[in-house]
Parts: C-alpha cells; structure tokens; sequence
C-alpha cells in the first residue's frame, strides 16, 4: 500500500465481499451473528456519541419492517454476515428540509425506538470522523443501495427489473438482462507549475471553496487524456505528462476517484464559464495557510476528500 493510499478515506476493506456466497444470501440474514446497517435517502444509520461510528441492527429489527426490497449482501466480517436495508420509504416528521438541502447536510434523523445517540446522518458530513473501516463499509452500502434507487428499469426494454445475487445484480424478467452496479470514473488533477497549484470552483459552492479540477472519463478516453481535456476545457491550460497518484471510492452517489498529477505547460488561464465560476493559481505557501484556517480568501479542501490528500502531499514536498 502506498502512503496516499494508505490516507484516502473510503478505501479501507473491513468486509470480506464473499462474492461466492451472494446466490445464497438470503439464507444468511438469519445468523445469530447477521448484522445490518440501515441506510435512509443515502444517510447510514449512525452512533453519534461519544463520536461518530456506523450503528448496525440485527436483521430482525423492527426498524427494518419499512424496507421495500431484500437486503444488499455486504459480504462477511470475521466470518459474521453483513447486510444493508434502504428503509427510505420512511418519513420523518421532524426532517428539516432546508437543513438537509444545504452545500453538506450537517440534520440528523432520529428514528423512533432507537436509542438516542442513533440518528441518520449525512456521510459527506461526518466521513472525516469515521474510522477508515466504518468509512469503507458505509460506501460501499451507500453506493450499492444508491444504485438500486436510480436504476429500477431495464435498460433495454424498460421493464421493471428484480435484485438478485445478493443486491450485486438487477435481472430483467422480460427481456432476461442482466444489470450490475455502476461506478463512474472521474479524474481530479493535481496540475501545478513550480511552486504554484490550479485550483478552480464551481458555480453554487460555499464562499471561498476551491479545489482541484475534476471530470468524468469519456467513453474511449484514457485516464491521461481526460485529465489533458478536462483541465484545458474549463481552464484552457494544457498538461504534458500524467502519473496516477492514487484512487478513492466516492459514494455521491457512485464514483471512482482517480488523482492524478501533471505539469502544466503554462500559466494563462481562461475559464470557461460554463465549466466553472472562476480558476487560479495558488502557491504553496497559500494553500498550507488555508489548512491552517489563516488564509484570508481560500477554503481548505474538505478533510476526507481526495484532494484534500492530493494538496496535503504536494504542499509536504511529497508528489
């Protein structure tokens, strides 16, 4: 494991995914040692006290009666069955619907019957806080569970479609498809010049928020050339080599993270504003002050979000 890879948060492997034994899961929910972890309109069930740790239920739970399909099969965690319940059809009467629709949802849910300290809460919120290993699992279940919610047809003819294999496949009764989770890679680009870094923003993020450019792989692109496309395209800098740093899971709502860093070829930007608000070039000095909280104009990357790692290594001389 490589040192960035050993600090990208969502990449650490609890759960044995026991793939093997997805065919046969349903059996499994019944292990007096079955666990699941309850997940309501994308937030996990958390314990919030003394900090925050994923909250998972027996199987048998009651909270679990509202769950309109079968559990996701997570996999086996020393040997001990793992599961995920969407239980969104549930509705809270004390859901703050603002609170929830902010930049990060920071509103917990408190379900009825559970104990105090257990609330749904967002995962971007809190993913800084988690253990790696929670961190991991609840991803994984987000991203699983997120794609059931998106993908309910088949592609194909349009039918409903039924989960099988434990929640890793959509079969389509119809035409007879066979549908599986998506994962959208997207590459974040560490493009600097000397002693400089290209941040950029988007349109609708909270004052003073900058980070890395980012953007989704085209179909028939390399990880190179997206990076190249993407960086000229919403800030008309050209990059000549590119290394890949490392990955990271990003469950919002399911992508694959790839860091990359490249030099830049020069330094006169031009943003296309139809890409994003605004780009610049920060120095070093500038971003290691924004971590700090002392920087009189510039966000620090969220803690938890890949580039956040990216910049932290860069600005410690290690990329």
């Amino acid at each position: 494991m490589t040192t960035l890879e050993s600090d990208i948060t969502f990449g650490a492997e609890r759960i044995d995914r026991a793939a093997h034994l997805r065919s046969e899961a349903s059996g499994l929910l019944t292990h007096p040692d079955a666990r699941t972890l309850a997940i309501w309109r994308g937030k996990p069930l958390m314990r919030l006290s003394p900090g925050p740790t994923l909250a998972w239920l027996p199987t048998d739970a009651a909270a679990l009666a509202v769950a309109r399909d079968a559990p996701v099969f997570l996999g086996l965690e020393d040997g001990a069955p793992r599961f995920s319940h969407d239980v969104s059809a549930w509705e809270d009467p004390e859901a703050d619907a603002a609170g929830m629709a902010e930049f990060v949802d920071r509103t917990a849910n408190a379900w009825p019957g559970l104990p105090e300290d257990h609330a749904f809460s967002d995962l971007r919120a809190l993913m800084a806080e988690l253990s790696p290993d929670d961190a991991g699992d609840a991803a994984m279940a987000k991203a699983v569970l997120g794609w059931h919610e998106t993908h309910p047809f088949c592609a194909r003819c349009g039918t409903r479609t039924e989960p099988a294999q434990g929640g890793w496949q959509r079969d389509c009764p119809s035409c007879g498809t066979h549908h599986f989770p998506r994962t959208d890679p997207v590459v974040i680009v560490l493009a600097t010049r000397g002693d400089r870094v290209l941040l950029g923003r988007s349109p609708g993020w909270p004052e003073g928020m900058y980070s890395l450019l980012a953007g989704f792989v085209e179909p028939g692109e390399t990880v190179e050339a997206a990076c190249r496309r993407e960086v000229f395209e919403e800030a008309g800098i050209r990059l000549g080599a590119v290394r890949i740093l490392a990955s990271q899971p990003w469950p919002f709502p399911a992508s694959l993270m790839m860091g990359c860093a490249a030099e830049a070829l020069g330094t006169d930007i031009t943003v296309d504003p139809a890409e994003i608000e605004d780009a610049r070039w920060v120095t070093r000095q500038e971003v290691m002050e924004s971590f700090a909280g002392l920087s009189p104009w510039l966000r620090a990357a969220r803690k938890g979000a890949i580039a956040r790692t990216l910049l932290e290594a860069w600005a410690a001389g290690k990329v």
